[in-house]
């Protein structure tokens, strides 16, 4: 508001300031003594009948010279008083206070021509009179009439000041001094009428002009000032151009008229520069004066209308930055507006991968849309700062678009952002689940590629439950939830078609898992029933450890297995069970006695003892004793090493013997090859040689006793 003030208030300054120049010009100018100018007297003037020839008396007063004129008598009363008037009012002031020095040249003239010029003077001379001198006629006559014709019409002629009567133009420079007269009086001073006058001319001239031209600056600055603004961006322009154009033209004029100014001034003290040692005259010097005045109010006039135009052109300049500003300020906000409408309308999140990522190829080519709108704004909203910051009469309309615009940009950013994270959080949904579904896929082929022929023993059961785990292992690398977390971490983008999905999925999770540990139970069952060490010696059957499941209430059958499974699995859950545990117990039976009655088919085949000789007797004993010992030595690997690799029964063994099975056996394994494979075959031979004994015992002495 202050500055729309400032506004309002600086045509009016303009205005002041140009009045005052024009009140200025008038004094320089003397307008209110001096009515006249040399235009309105030009012929007068050029008749020469008086001269103001810029001499001075000895207390500066002005001279006024009435040179030889024939014809003075007849010059009309109107015309001698417009010449006396402006002669007068030529010097300044201070001078003119002093009071003027008139010489009167009548050498060749009559007594009444002196009369003639006496009335006149006394009559119509509007100065201040100091001083007369009349130069007498030069003839004898007419000297004598101007002697007698003082004497009695010196009182007709009311005059208050001396008259001097002078014979000669010597005796006049016994009072004026001859530097301040001009040659025809026998003086130095230079002078030229006709110069004089354009001098006098272009003074004038210049002055009006300057006048002139301030007044049409108070009219210009005026008419702006009434100017309305205009609405519109080209309207703005125009009316820019517009009075930009009448701006130079008055720019123009006013350099016109200084260089005028300066002309005229070199061309007044010419003299002076042409000659060092020329004097300019006093009328000269005022008539530099005069100009150099009159070229300072030119001086006032332009800075006065230049700070006016700045001002003005500064407002015009708002105003169409104004223009623009709103301009595109509508623009870019109708694209904002525009982009968060069809954000807005950006909801589906997705039901799969493939889909969600077609949504965020979608979403990126918003933003993508969106950057160069965001960018104009973000750059239309500096701009606006940068407007305020210069102090814009429109600041307070000006900062709430910025506001608004920053707000807008923010709202499509932050919602941007918001949108792009929940697709994401969509995608690694997704994602999950069908790692979830290619998981369950995964276990459900596993289950039904595990055949039944191949978990009737040990070996295949152990196999298929280290297939088991090892794929239960992969579940940390598939990073499967459960369904606490898995709703924990996406429930705020859950719609109703993705939670079912998700359910779904989840629910089949859910039923594989539940699937494999009825597997897993099912297969250590059978695995705790194959997994009794059958020893001929101590640790007897009967007191052998036998394993018991940690889940008694599960059932021993696979039946509960899913339909996808039923049909690999029925052969097995049901008549297959059943035979394998009857073979297996059969089977245990006959090793269990076989073991406790020593009978061997091997031995069986030698001869009875009454039959062999001393030394055959010792090899039969020793081979089966030898036969003897690796049995119980592959009973103990068969009930106790071997089982302590299985997976199931890792929870009975004690921490300090998991995977250190040497600390309790040592190389026990060593001695049932050695004895089994090398030491029993080189026994054998010795059957039919017995001499080869001592031999077989005294080569395997040190082997063997490095291997027990």
């Amino acid at each position: 508001m202050l500055f729309w003030l400032k506004e309002e208030m600086a045509p009016q300054e303009l205005s002041r300031r140009l009045a005052t120049v024009i009140t200025h010009v008038d004094e320089i100018m003397q307008q209110e003594i001096r009515p006249l100018v040399a235009v309105d007297i030009i012929e007068q003037l050029h008749r020469q009948f008086a001269i103001l020839s810029g001499g001075r008396g000895k207390d500066g007063a002005p001279i006024i010279t009435f040179p030889e004129f024939v014809g003075f008598k007849h010059i009309p009363e109107e015309d001698f008083l417009n010449v006396m008037t402006y002669l007068t009012s030529i010097p300044s002031v201070e001078a003119a206070s002093i009071g003027f020095v008139v010489v009167i040249d009548r050498r060749r003239d009559k007594w009444s021509s002196i009369k003639a010029s006496l009335t006149r003077i006394a009559v119509a001379f509007p100065g201040n009179l100091q001083l007369i001198f009349i130069l007498r006629p030069s003839r004898f006559i007419q000297r004598t009439f101007t002697d007698i014709g003082i004497k009695y019409y010196r009182d007709e002629f009311k005059m208050k000041v001396p008259i001097i009567m002078l014979n000669s133009a010597s005796d006049l420079h016994g009072y004026i001094d001859k530097s301040q007269l001009t040659e025809d009086l026998g003086g130095t001073l230079e002078y030229r009428h006709s110069q004089w006058i354009n001098h006098r001319t272009a003074i004038e001239n210049f002055a009006v002009t300057l006048k002139t031209t301030a007044q049409m600056l108070q009219m210009f600055g005026a008419c702006l000032a009434t100017t309305e603004l205009p609405r519109g961006v080209l309207s703005t322009e125009d009316l820019l151009m517009s009075h930009t154009g009448q701006r130079d033209k008055l720019r123009d004029e006013l350099k016109l008229l200084g260089k005028q100014g300066a002309t005229l001034l070199s061309c007044i003290q010419e003299p002076a520069t042409k000659s060092p040692t020329s004097i300019l005259n006093p009328n000269q010097l005022e008539n530099v004066v005069t100009v150099e005045r009159l070229l300072l109010q030119l001086d006032e006039t332009e800075k006065a209308f230049n700070q006016f135009w700045s001002e003005h052109h500064l407002k015009l300049n708002q105003c169409l930055q104004l223009q623009h500003f709103e301009h595109n300020f509508h623009e870019v906000k109708r694209a904002l507006n525009n982009l968060l409408a069809e954000q807005a309308e950006f909801t589906d999140i997705g039901d799969s991968v493939i889909r969600v990522e077609q949504l965020l190829k979608e979403h990126k080519k918003l933003e993508e849309e969106g950057q160069e709108p965001l960018e104009k704004a973000q750059l239309l909203a500096v701009i606006g700062d940068q407007l305020i910051q210069s102090h814009h009469y429109a600041a307070d309309s000006i900062r709430p678009r910025c506001v608004e615009l920053r707000h807008l940009c923010d709202d499509f950013i932050n919602e941007n952002k918001k949108k792009h994270d929940i697709l994401e959080k969509s995608l690694e949904l997704h994602r999950q689940l069908d790692k979830v579904s290619q998981w369950c896929e995964a276990g459900i082929y596993l289950l039904a590629s595990q055949a039944v022929d191949k978990c009737q023993s040990r070996e295949g059961v152990d196999v298929a439950l280290n297939d088991i785990e090892a794929f239960l292992g992969t579940a940390k690398e598939y990073h499967l939830p459960s369904h606490t977390e898995f709703y924990s971490q996406f429930e705020l983008i859950l719609t109703l078609d993705v939670k079912a999905k998700a359910q779904e999925v989840l629910q089949k999770l859910g039923d594989v898992q539940e699937i494999f540990h009825k597997r897993q139970m099912s297969l250590m069952k059978l695995a705790a029933r194959q997994t009794r060490p059958v020893q001929p010696v101590a640790p007897h059957p009967e007191s052998s450890p036998k394993w018991v499941s940690p889940k008694t209430s599960q059932p021993s059958t696979l039946a509960s297995l899913a339909p996808l499974q039923r049909t690999s699995e029925e052969p097995y859950t049901g008549t297959v069970e059943k035979d394998d545990e009857t073979k297996f117990e059969v089977k245990n039976e006959e090793i269990l006695e076989s073991s406790h009655d020593g009978e061997n088919p091997e031995p069986e085949q030698l001869d009875s003892p009454a039959t062999l000789s001393p030394t055959r007797c010792i090899i039969r004993d020793l081979l089966e004793t030898e036969e003897i010992y690796i049995k119980e030595i592959k009973s103990i690997i068969d009930g106790y090493i071997t089982p302590m690799d299985f997976i199931w029964l890792k929870h009975l063994i004690p921490d300090v013997l998991q995977n250190n099975k040497e600390l309790l056996f040592g190389n026990i394994t060593e001695l049932y090859e050695f004895h089994n494979r090398t030491f029993l075959k080189e026994l054998e031979k010795c059957t039919e040689n017995p001499e080869l004994l001592a031999r077989c015992f005294l080569k395997r002495v040190s082997l063997g006793y490095q291997v027990k």
